[in-house]
């Protein structure tokens, strides 16, 4: 599809730092990567660099369905901004900005075509509000 720009945004008490590793590494990915409680990320590869790939085995926990959510990184900036291609071409550009002890995340990304545009704000959203809140739950800051 690639004509309709979703985007989605969240502001964690989260340090920009400990957001970029949350963010990118799979031991944390397979503990926030997820839409809803009645799934999860199985398993998650992540070549965070110009050029790496990454991929998620995402599914649904009574094992009904389950995909795998991958794509290459196109460029990186640390603790900054990611710009990535999905799978089926479409692309994905991921903004974090550090505010003192807090971070925004702005995701934007290329809807596909086979789910309503609501759909996929509304499924993206909730992945990214399910990181703000495994980010601050686990390791927060105190505000000052």
């Amino acid at each position: 599809m690639g004509n309709t720009t979703i985007t989605i945004q969240a502001t964690l008490n989260v340090p920009v730092d400990m957001v970029w590793k949350l963010w990118s590494e799979p031991e944390h990915i397979v503990r926030w990567n997820a839409a809803s409680d009645d799934w999860h990320t199985t398993k998650a590869e992540n070549d965070l660099l110009d050029g790496g790939r990454f991929s998620y085995r995402m599914e649904a926990k009574d094992g009904s369905m389950g995909f795998d959510f991958w794509g290459t990184y196109d460029r990186i900036v640390l603790h900054r901004h990611i710009d990535s291609t999905l799978g089926d071409n479409r692309r994905v550009k991921t903004t974090f900005s550090a505010i003192d002890n807090q971070t925004d995340i702005v995701q934007s990304f290329e809807a596909e075509g086979t789910n309503p545009v609501d759909m996929q704000r509304a499924g993206w959203q909730a992945i990214l509000d399910n990181f703000k809140k495994y980010a601050e739950a686990n390791y927060s800051m105190p505000m000052v």
